[in-house]
């Protein structure tokens, strides 16, 4: 008898959970990762910039539907402002998480930029509201990825230029950090003036051709978890994938499934951080518009489903007016990101008015995170994406027409931070 992919991966999952509770190993994480690691996987984001000498502070924003967001800076008064946006669960720490010579937050700080590492509601640096309880108030989780681009980014921007004096930012938005993105540029277009560039690393808008073997668990799982919950909210302890060498592997094989197996790029020595700081909490509701997005393969508002016609006088949701999206946009993608197919990703260029960079990496194995936590990021992927924005920020081509990128991932294979500095023009 055979059985159904969902039910293999429901068998690997218990197998999975056997694991966790049979396989500890007593002073495991000391055994086997440096103390130094095992410190920042207790820091918060202030606290790892301030390890590192980097002068970090906290700002808070409230918007316009009253919730309360957090905001860290690495403070460089005057420079030009920059503001990254994590993705789903994530939080500000995974700009900076692999360190001062791998972190992209760090990388723009050292290149001269004022930098602004934004949190979305409901993950743990923002996990507030003026008058609802996050705890008690069902309502303060009646929210996903549509809320966070209505609301949140305006917020977020106005705040970084009302405090910096200027009258544009650029902006980075890691997988869900776009797609919140493009919420807030097509349905709030008076924004896209604010924006020098937006440059979108691995963009998840269109999913209809997402490889992820997680979809059928996923869809099983909103069906028993339900709509306005919390969905995994940071733990201060470490998760039972730390347990031994066993649990770790497991664990691994189950992020590679949903991500893109690319060992080489992994640093598993940071593992215990990655786990500390990750999960960080959000609403089952991002989740679940993002699986519709995925059935329908449109990129359109959330379906509330008998609802639609109250809310939005019609029996399907809209789509989002990407030909509104008229701020310049960087597209940075890979080959092996089973959450961003190619064709996907193509789709959104083509409906995209303003693109200047379509920028496929061309490492065949690189999945979702290695653009942000792959050991060769800071050599083969940032140096590109900061050129592409510094040639914006001048006022260089746009409406369209492809920017070159004159430091190639082989000229940098082998540089420091500074020379790869240097090499794009700092």
């Amino acid at each position: 008898m055979q059985l159904g992919s969902g039910r293999w991966t429901c068998i690997r999952s218990l197998i999975w959970l056997t694991q966790l509770w049979t396989a500890g190993e007593t002073g495991f994480l000391e055994d086997n990762f440096p103390a130094s690691v095992l410190e920042e996987a207790k820091l918060t984001t202030v606290q790892l910039l301030a390890k590192y000498k980097y002068p970090g502070e906290t700002h808070t924003v409230t918007t316009e539907d009253k919730y309360v967001l957090q905001m860290h800076r690495i403070a460089r008064p005057g420079a030009k402002p920059v503001l990254l946006m994590h993705g789903l669960l994530d939080s500000s720490a995974t700009w900076i998480l692999m360190g001062p010579h791998s972190g992209l937050g760090y990388f723009l700080y050292d290149a001269g930029y004022d930098v602004w590492l934004a949190n979305a509601r409901g993950n743990c640096y923002s996990r507030s509201h003026v008058k609802l309880n996050p705890d008690t108030d069902k309502a303060y989780w009646n929210f996903s990825w549509h809320e966070i681009g209505y609301y949140d980014l305006p917020a977020l921007i106005d705040a970084v230029l009302a405090k910096t004096g200027y009258q544009k930012l650029s902006y980075f938005g890691h997988s869900q950090g776009s797609t919140s993105f493009f919420v807030m540029a097509s349905t709030r277009p008076e924004y896209n003036a604010k924006i020098n560039l937006m440059s979108a690393l691995g963009p998840v808008v269109y999913c209809g051709n997402m490889r992820s073997e997680f979809t059928g668990l996923v869809h099983r799982f909103i069906n028993i978890f339900g709509e306005g919950k919390e969905l995994l909210p940071h733990s201060s302890k470490l998760t039972g994938c730390m347990m031994s060498e066993t649990t770790i592997q497991t664990c691994l094989y189950y992020v590679w499934k949903a991500i893109g197996r690319d060992p080489a790029e992994f640093n598993k020595t940071m593992i215990p951080a990655m786990l500390n700081h990750l999960p960080c909490g959000g609403s089952s509701n991002q989740l679940i518009h993002y699986m519709q997005l995925y059935k329908s393969a449109r990129f359109c508002a959330y379906d509330h489903g008998k609802e639609n016609h109250r809310i939005y006088g019609r029996s399907r949701p809209p789509d989002y007016p990407l030909e509104k999206v008229t701020a310049p946009v960087a597209i940075f993608y890979t080959q092996n990101d089973y959450l961003n197919a190619l064709k996907d990703v193509k789709r959104l260029i083509k409906r995209l008015p303003n693109v200047v960079e379509d920028h496929l990496y061309p490492y065949k194995k690189w999945n979702h995170i290695d653009m942000t936590w792959g050991i060769s990021a800071r050599r083969l992927a940032h140096p590109a994406m900061l050129k592409v924005m510094r040639r914006c920020e001048a006022g260089g081509p746009q409406n369209g027409t492809k920017l070159a990128t004159t430091v190639s991932p082989v000229k940098t294979a082998n540089m420091t931070t500074v020379t790869v500095l240097k090499a794009v023009g700092t």
